[in-house]
């Protein structure tokens, strides 16, 4: 009984610290497409990881202690930490190239696709959720527009980067049980860090002064929104912190708005409005599905 007297006050501390993480992960966002004017993203990763990690070594002993620092499939961590990579590229790419707030949209179908390749290669998935991955899918391409005068090809990456990282939440079944969120969290700074460094010297520009406060700050800002954003899963339910994922639209609009003058037109809202509802669904109803079994 009294845990669930006191299950209100924790949800709504894991709100608010969802909503926190997703504002730092949006601020992250606007960095890196600040950095991306000059530097490629195998460079701002390197850098992001390579600033970050000390402090994702710390997290891990404080929440997990010395057990939280051993693997048991670092083989896994590798393959994630890859996985992580191109989903970085690439939406760092298409933040680059698009408006911040369109990108977050298209990219915000990635739910549908664990859900489909789920549905495909693990689990059975029935029609009311086969119904939300295909409306979901309609949102995108009222925002890409394909066919229409406004396509562009660049409007592809921001769902090349949902499919990645469905491929890297769906990877997280093959790690071993043993492992915390927070090996899980330290590995993929440790492994994105080994592997953009073997690479980054073919990609490196000389870093200009002014902007090393702007690494330190996407560090910063990274690392502390996937850590309140895991805070939240843990401290509330799934089902009521996850929706509020979807504020990162607000602010990737806001942000865009103030900084580059990117002003989404109504499609665009139109097509984000689709895919929110969709993905907000799907959340609710696989919490029913396992309540269920």
């Amino acid at each position: 009984m009294q845990t669930n007297s006191h299950q209100p006050q924790h949800n709504l501390t894991g709100i608010l610290m969802m909503c926190a993480g997703v504002a730092f992960l949006c601020i992250n966002d606007g960095l890196a497409k600040k950095l991306m004017d000059h530097y490629s993203p195998i460079q701002i990763i390197f850098l992001r990881n390579i600033i970050a990690l000390p402090f994702a070594v710390l997290l891990a002993l404080k929440m997990g202690g010395r057990r939280a620092l051993r693997s048991h499939r670092i083989g896994v961590h590798f393959i994630r930490g890859f996985i992580w990579i191109t989903a970085t590229v690439l939406f760092f790419s298409s933040i680059h190239l698009m408006g911040l707030a369109e990108a977050t949209a298209i990219a915000f179908v990635a739910p549908l696709f664990i859900t489909a390749i789920s549905a495909l290669f693990i689990a059975r998935v029935g029609w009311r959720r086969w119904a939300a991955v295909s409306i979901g899918f309609v949102g995108v391409l009222v925002i890409v527009r394909p066919g229409a005068a406004s396509f562009e090809l660049v409007s592809l990456l921001p769902v090349a980067t949902a499919f990645s990282y469905a491929l890297l939440m769906l990877s997280a079944r093959f790690v071993d049980t043993r492992e915390s969120m927070w090996t899980l969290l330290l590995y993929l700074s440790a492994t994105s860090a080994i592997i953009t460094g073997s690479m980054v010297a073919f990609f490196w520009t000389p870093i200009r002064a002014e902007d090393i406060w702007l690494f330190i700050a996407i560090a910063m800002f990274g690392t502390a929104g996937m850590t309140m954003i895991t805070q939240a899963f843990r401290v509330a339910e799934a089902p009521t912190v996850a929706p509020f994922d979807y504020t990162a639209l607000i602010w990737a609009t806001g942000l865009g708005w103030i900084f580059w003058g990117e002003k989404p037109d109504a499609l665009t809202f139109v097509g984000a409005a689709i895919i929110t509802i969709s993905g907000i669904f799907i959340i609710f109803r696989e919490k029913k599905v396992e309540a269920k079994s």
